[in-house]
């Protein structure tokens, strides 16, 4: 007869990912309308403030949170997503949240959630979206180990670095910024800076690897 076992002996730690320095930041047209700030709609904006086009990649979370909530480690239940911004931010994803496909729908929501600081389903019950308190320290579970992503990082296979993950929660610091690295002075609870190639790759690409070797490990497929 097999032996019985809990929920929570079967189900492993859930796995959070953490977007950083997203470019998500609110500008007033000469229309008087809210419009996500981005390189390829205010170039005259920038310009004008000093301002570096590679800051303001807002498309490069659309694509990173896509990847994230595409899933099948999200949709068996065990992902929570967080992202924070360049002006330190700290946004929660409900798991269920619906990522628009379209980068303008994207802005617009995020334009919503800047707005009003959280957004909520259409029937209402559900906050799909909110901001929270920093640090995200705060938010994540106890023992929870956690790592940066960096090309400088110590390299592994992504199948090797699923395999020696701890059997613990634990927390993936990576960029959501079209140059730079994530800071561990930011972070006192990053244990290490982790590569899953010899090439830098884009956060989209890097998200799909970890996520996926992790979903081999176990089982999901």
């Amino acid at each position: 007869m097999a032996e019985l076992t809990t929920n929570d002996e079967q189900t492993p730690p859930k796995v959070t990912v953490l977007l950083d320095l997203a470019s998500l930041e609110i500008v007033k047209t000469r229309k008087g309308e809210f419009q996500l700030l981005n390189s390829d709609d205010h170039r005259s904006i920038l310009s004008k403030h000093g301002r570096d086009p590679k800051e303001c990649r807002p498309d490069i979370a659309h694509q990173e949170l896509m990847a994230l909530f595409d899933s099948p480690l999200n949709k068996a239940g065990q992902l929570q997503v967080y992202l924070r911004t360049r002006q330190n931010v700290l946004i929660q994803f409900h798991p269920s949240v619906r990522i628009p496909r379209t980068y303008k729908r994207f802005a617009g929501l995020m334009v919503q959630l800047l707005h009003k600081l959280k957004v909520r389903a259409a029937d209402g019950r559900e906050t799909l979206l909110k901001v929270v308190k920093n640090p995200i320290g705060r938010h994540l579970p106890a023992g929870c180990v956690m790592y940066g992503f960096s090309v400088k990082g110590d390299r592994y296979t992504p199948q090797a670095f699923a395999a020696q993950m701890p059997d613990k929660p634990v927390c993936f610091v990576i960029g959501a910024m079209a140059a730079g690295h994530v800071d561990r002075d930011d972070f006192e609870a990053m244990v290490d800076y982790v590569s899953l190639s010899e090439y830098p790759l884009s956060g989209a690409t890097a998200i799909n690897r970890l996520l996926g070797a992790i979903e081999a490990h176990r089982g999901i497929s």
